[in-house]
C-alpha cells in the first residue's frame, strides 16, 4: 500500500469511505445502479445552481480531457467557428483538439500568469461575425491561476455566442452559478474537486444548445447528444459504464454535503493555500502568481534565489517522508506545484513545509 497523500491537481487523496465502495460489483443493466446514475445527474445540477429542463447533466466515459473533447467535438459543426481564449497548458489542449477533429477555430492567448481579457474576447467577436462559440478554463493548473469566467462570460453572452467553460479543476471546489452565468456547457472530471476517482467526467449543459447538436458530432463514442439522450431514457450509460468509479463517486457527492457544500469545501481549500503560501515565503519560495488571481487549487512555487534544487532529489525526499508533489509546467521558467485539494487539511500544510525546512537545512 502507498504510504503518501496526493498534492496534485487530481488523481488526488480520497477518504477510506469513497475508496471502499468500489469494492462492491454492479451490473450496467441493474436499476439499482441506473437509480444511482440518475441520482447523481440531478446532483450536479444542484451543485450549479440551475435545474431541468433547462440544464441537464451528461456523465461521459473517460477522463477530463475525454469530457472536453465530447463537447468540442459534438456541438460545434462544420460551419461554425470556435474561440479559444488560452493562458496555460489546458487551453492550449483544446487547440489541439479542435486540429485533430478539423474544427475551425481562432486562438487568443495571454501569458500564464495573465487572465484572458473580457474586453479582448469582445473585440475579438465584435470583428469576426463567423465565431459561434467560445471557450475557457476555469481553474489553469499550469500555473494555478483562477481566471474570471464572470466578465467574459458577461461579453459572450452580449455576443450571442455559445459559451464553454473547462472546470475541470474547479467545480465542487469553487462556487459557480451555471445559469445565471449564461454558460452554456460546463465540463468537470470525477477525481477534482468532488474528491470522486477518475474513470468519468461529467457535462452540464444548456438543454436547449445541446439539442441542437444532434447530428453535429465527429465521434461516435464522445457522441454528447446521443449519451444524453440514451442517459433521459432509463439513466443507462450508452456502453459500458465505469460502473465501480460512479459508486465512489455518488459516495464522494455525499461527503461533500456532508463538509457543508462547496463553501465548506472551497474555505478548507483556501485555507490549505493561504497558510501554504505564507510559509513557503518565509522559506523564499515565491509564487508564481499575484495573491489576487491565485486559485485555491494548486500553486506553482520558483526556487529560491541562488539555490540548486533538483527536482527528483526534492521529490523523493518529500514523498518519503508522505507526500507527493508535481513539477513545474511552465517551459520559461524552473518551478514546482503543489496542490491544496483533497483529503487534505491545514495540518498536511503544516508537515509539508516542515519536510521543505528539513529538506532545505540538509542542502546547506
Amino acid at each position: 500500500m502507498l504510504n503518501y497523500k496526493l498534492l496534485t491537481p487530481g488523481p488526488l487523496t480520497t477518504t477510506e469511505t469513497v475508496k471502499k465502495q468500489m469494492m462492491d460489483d454492479h451490473c450496467t443493466w441493474d436499476e439499482d445502479y441506473m437509480k444511482i446514475t440518475r441520482a447523481i445527474r440531478s446532483k450536479l445540477l444542484e451543485l450549479a445552481h440551475v435545474k431541468e429542463p433547462e440544464y441537464t447533466a451528461v456523465l461521459m466515459q473517460g477522463s477530463g480531457t475525454f469530457g472536453v473533447e465530447s463537447v468540442l467535438t459534438s456541438v460545434i459543426g462544420t460551419e461554425e467557428k470556435l474561440l479559444i481564449a488560452a493562458n496555460g497548458a489546458y487551453g492550449k489542449r483544446m487547440a489541439q483538439i479542435a486540429q485533430h477533429a478539423g474544427i475551425n477555430y481562432v486562438m487568443y492567448e495571454e501569458p500564464f500568469d495573465q487572465m484572458p481579457s473580457a474586453e479582448k474576447i469582445a473585440k475579438i467577436l465584435a470583428e469576426d461575425a463567423a465565431i459561434t462559440h467560445v471557450s475557457m478554463v476555469h481553474s489553469e493548473t499550469t500555473s494555478g491561476i483562477l481566471n474570471d469566467i464572470a466578465s467574459v462570460a458577461k461579453a459572450v453572452k452580449a455576443a450571442g455566442r455559445t459559451f464553454i467553460v473547462d472546470a475541470m479543476s474547479s467545480f465542487g471546489g469553487v462556487e459557480i452559478n451555471v445559469g445565471e452565468l449564461g454558460i452554456d456547457f460546463l465540463i468537470s472530471s470525477a477525481n477534482k474537486c468532488i474528491q470522486g476517482v477518475p474513470g468519468f467526467s461529467f457535462i452540464i449543459c444548456k438543454t436547449d444548445k445541446l439539442v441542437e447538436s444532434k447530428g453535429k458530432a465527429r465521434s461516435l463514442s464522445l457522441d454528447l447528444y446521443e449519451q444524453w439522450e440514451t442517459m433521459q431514457k432509463d439513466g443507462k450509460w450508452r456502453f459500458t459504464s465505469p460502473t465501480h468509479v460512479v459508486l465512489a463517486f455518488w459516495q464522494a457527492l455525499q461527503e461533500l454535503e456532508a463538509e457543508g457544500g462547496i463553501p465548506a469545501r472551497f474555505n478548507r481549500y483556501n485555507n490549505n493555500k493561504n497558510y501554504l503560501i505564507a510559509h513557503m515565503r518565509e522559506m523564499g519560495f515565491r509564487p508564481f502568481i499575484e495573491d489576487e488571481n491565485q486559485g485555491p487549487i494548486i500553486t506553482t512555487f520558483y526556487y529560491p534565489e541562488n539555490t540548486d534544487y533538483d527536482f527528483n532529489e526534492m521529490y523523493q525526499y518529500i514523498k518519503e517522508r508522505g507526500y507527493a508533489i508535481y513539477p513545474g509546467k511552465l517551459t520559461d521558467a524552473e518551478t514546482f506545484r503543489i496542490g491544496h485539494i483533497g483529503e487534505i487539511y491545514e495540518e498536511d500544510m503544516k508537515k509539508l513545509c516542515e519536510i521543505f525546512r528539513d529538506f532545505m537545512e540538509e542542502k546547506k
